[in-house]
């Protein structure tokens, strides 16, 4: 089982989160607004954290599932960011849907501190979390997807690598086009 922290405990986030504790990981979990992660905290059990740098010490794996780039920057690269209390080693896997151009930026910000970086946008909805089923496309590279792969599984039902850093979130607008061609169909 992995050490694991996850930051951003909405809809997504946070059944996500739950489904990691539930299948035997240690989880430290950090919200913005800290009755929310208080809420979890009572409910799973784990740890929370004050601070994204906080709960991203002595973690192996680092999931993030904020709202867009701006909030995906303030939790990783800003004062107090998940990126300053990162190990070597570590890995940091975004499911947050942002754009291709920040997942490659923080890929470079991330080697630059020696760890690893995976952008792993979700498909299935505020539904695919609650029940573990979700679809995952992630952008890295072959040996860290493979770490962090198994522990995905925890909440996904289909996990692929697309390609570099950046494929996940071109994968999830190609597949957000796709549905958005069908509903107006």
């Amino acid at each position: 089982m992995a050490k694991v922290a996850f930051l951003g405990l909405g809809v997504m986030g946070y059944p996500m989160a739950g489904h990691l504790k539930a299948k035997g990981h240690e989880v430290t979990v950090y919200n913005r607004s800290p009755a929310k992660a208080q809420a979890w905290v009572a409910q799973h059990g784990g740890l929370s954290a004050a601070t994204p740098a906080d709960a991203a010490k002595g973690q192996e794996i680092v999931f993030c599932c904020v709202g867009n780039d701006d909030d995906l920057r303030s939790v990783t690269i800003a004062e107090g960011g998940a990126f300053a209390g990162m190990e070597k080693g570590a890995i940091f896997v975004d499911h947050s849907t942002a754009s291709a151009g920040v997942a490659r930026e923080l890929d470079a910000a991330a080697r630059a501190g020696g760890f690893g970086f995976v952008d792993a946008p979700v498909s299935g909805g505020q539904a695919g979390a609650e029940n573990g089923v979700l679809t995952v496309m992630c952008g890295g590279d072959a040996q860290t997807y493979a770490v962090v792969e198994p522990v995905i599984a925890s909440f996904a039902r289909m996990c692929k690598l697309m390609g570099p850093a950046g494929s996940g979130q071109l994968t999830k607008m190609v597949n957000q086009i796709c549905i958005a061609g069908l509903v107006q169909a």
